[in-house]
């Protein structure tokens, strides 16, 4: 019959979670954490917009910012927890809604980057003892090779740069950004 799966988020294979939350830094810190824990492959901040909603009887008005998550849904449970851990609301929006369709490059990339660390951990492990003897003299012939302060990709300072860029800066009053500069 149709309709038995309403409101079982596990009933699809991969779903899009959102929160809200009422300022852009806790957001970003909600999506990064979710991400880094693994609990989800994607993390998305969008806003501000404007809600209006009852609360204590009263009907509030807020500035609010979007976090969107993407996960297979047997991580879901996970992500509910930490979010609700995490977030500064008494009543936090926790909503999942299934992804019905899409490409299958993508959903095996949620997969892949939700793995829990202990799977992650073991399967790099078998991966990398095999990849150790192959590349063994190309390690020892590109030793040296990285410039001084230069980030290794795959290091944790890395990891924090790339987190950083994704982050918009707000310009400084009267200097133009590069998209401003006709050349």
């Amino acid at each position: 019959m149709a309709g038995n799966d309403v409101g079982n988020p596990l009933a699809s294979e991969y779903l899009q979670v959102q929160t809200t939350t009422d300022s852009r830094a806790e957001a970003m810190e909600l999506a990064a954490g979710a991400v880094r824990a693994r609990l989800a492959a994607c993390g998305q901040v969008a806003g501000p917009v404007a809600s209006t909603y009852w609360w204590n009887d009263e009907i509030e008005r807020a500035e609010e910012w979007f976090v969107f998550f993407k996960l297979p849904a047997d991580r879901y449970p996970d992500l509910a927890a930490f979010i609700a851990e995490h977030h500064s609301y008494d009543e936090p929006e926790i909503v999942a809604a299934p992804l019905v369709a899409g490409s299958p490059t993508f959903f095996s990339w949620l997969t892949e980057e939700t793995r829990p660390a202990s799977e992650s951990a073991e399967t790099d492990s078998a991966e990398t003892d095999s990849a150790e003897t192959d590349s063994a003299e190309t390690d020892s012939a590109e030793a040296g090779s990285a410039e001084p302060g230069t980030v290794e990709a795959g290091s944790d300072a890395a990891e924090s740069d790339a987190l950083e860029s994704e982050v918009p800066r707000p310009r400084e009053p009267g200097v133009a950004s590069p998209s401003d500069v006709s050349g």
